[in-house]
């Protein structure tokens, strides 16, 4: 077995340092490439996300509410902040089409910026640009905001690293603001060499943020919308938590530990907090090995961790949530100072078999619909991986030489 796993290493060495999939030129088209398949093939059937995201622009100018139904418009509800008016407005003064195209090219594009500019090594951007291919066609295909999401905590955990406190502060506050979940992003606190430069930027770029679509509206009616905003969240965490039934609409929510916990268990009738808290704690420990902070190795380990748990612990996970969840997955496995060993290969293949091929025509439409969505198992690989993660936190040291990594940027 052990020397099936070395041949397997090998191969997947040998693929990575082949010229023309080490050519970023044909990653960035193929990525474009991705966008524009996206865009062609959910026009008029499936671009609801993006005429939800539109109105958010045109409601804020017009001062209308933004979290209620607009049937006229598009199905479902708003949930983003009224900030995301401006990141949406060159897109929604467009033609629907044409408005749609660009969008799902800017995200692309976004993430694959991020993942260029940031700090890992060669090997570590290939791997996750291949690797997290099919998650980024399933949420273009959503056009999904979730990819600007895992964009946002890449840049703003690799401009801290670069010490460009305000910069990191300006992208993590206009993501908080926006979907909330970007604020884990404010633990790269501790990693900064600025710490009070950083907090001092977090605290001006979210006051900004705050009051920035006062100038396009008015600030009563922003104000009162923030309130809203509130309200709707809450409602649509109650609404995710005792969604129960067979439709595929119903299974298609919550796909997270959380929801997976729950469905398997059966049980509607107990608080998330009882997995939440204890996930929390765990990270807790794991992140306050101080010691270990001055090693980039681990700084990385734990943004893998952070793009894992967002997934994981929020009940607004969708198959579209898991291009932040790959992203997590393939900086674990890439960032380790050592050799990376077979079970570590298995749960690769276990999580791209399960979390990123479960829910397509790979597999029977039975074994999707009544096992992995039922159950939400798209989440088991990602929760197996984040909890091997959260043990070498504890016990590895990240200090070990890189030598896989050097040996395969040469």
């Amino acid at each position: 077995m052990r020397e099936k796993i070395q041949r397997l290493r090998a191969v997947g060495a040998a693929w990575l340092r082949h010229p023309l999939l080490r050519d970023y030129r044909l990653l960035l088209a193929l990525w474009l490439l991705l966008a524009v398949v996206a865009t062609v093939l959910k026009y008029e059937r499936s671009d609801n996300n993006f005429l939800i995201y539109r109105g958010v622009f045109w409601h804020v100018i017009n001062q209308l509410p933004l979290y209620i139904h607009y049937p006229a418009e598009y199905f479902d509800l708003n949930h983003y902040g009224p900030v995301f008016s401006y990141v949406i407005a060159p897109f929604a003064v467009l033609p629907r089409f044409l408005g749609l195209l660009l969008w799902n090219i800017a995200l692309a594009l976004s993430l694959y910026v991020a993942v260029r500019r940031s700090t890992f090594t060669r090997y570590q951007q290939l791997f996750i640009l291949w690797f997290c291919a099919h998650d980024l066609l399933t949420c273009l295909f959503m056009q999904q905001f979730n990819i600007a999401v895992t964009s946002i905590l890449v840049l703003g955990y690799c401009l801290v690293e670069r010490e460009r406190d305000w910069s990191a502060a300006f992208i993590l506050m206009l993501g908080a603001m926006v979907k909330l979940l970007p604020v884990v992003g404010v633990v790269f606190f501790f990693f900064s060499r600025h710490k009070v430069r950083f907090a001092l930027a977090c605290f001006v770029w979210a006051a900004v943020f705050f009051a920035a679509p006062m100038l396009i509206s008015s600030p009563g009616y922003i104000v009162g919308t923030y309130g809203e905003w509130y309200q709707a969240l809450v409602d649509k965490n109650a609404s995710n938590i005792t969604s129960w039934g067979d439709d595929i609409y119903t299974m298609m929510n919550n796909i997270s530990a959380l929801g997976m916990v729950r469905r398997i268990s059966g049980s509607p009738y107990y608080s998330d907090l009882w997995v939440i808290a204890p996930a929390m704690l765990l990270m807790a420990v794991c992140f306050f090995r101080v010691g270990q902070w001055r090693h980039e190795a681990f700084r990385q380990t734990v943004l893998a961790a952070l793009l894992m748990f967002v997934v994981l612990f929020s009940t607004g996970s969708e198959n579209s949530s898991y291009v932040t969840a790959f992203v997590g997955i393939a900086l674990w496995y890439t960032a380790a100072p050592w050799q990376r060993g077979g079970w570590d290969v298995a749960l690769m293949v276990f999580a791209f078999v399960l979390a990123s091929l479960g829910t397509t025509d790979v597999f029977p439409a039975s074994i999707r619909k009544n096992i992995i969505h039922a159950y939400a198992l798209k989440a088991l690989p990602v929760t197996v991986i984040w909890l091997k993660l959260c043990y070498e936190m504890l016990r590895e040291d990240y200090a070990a030489a890189r030598q896989r990594q050097a040996c395969l940027n040469t």
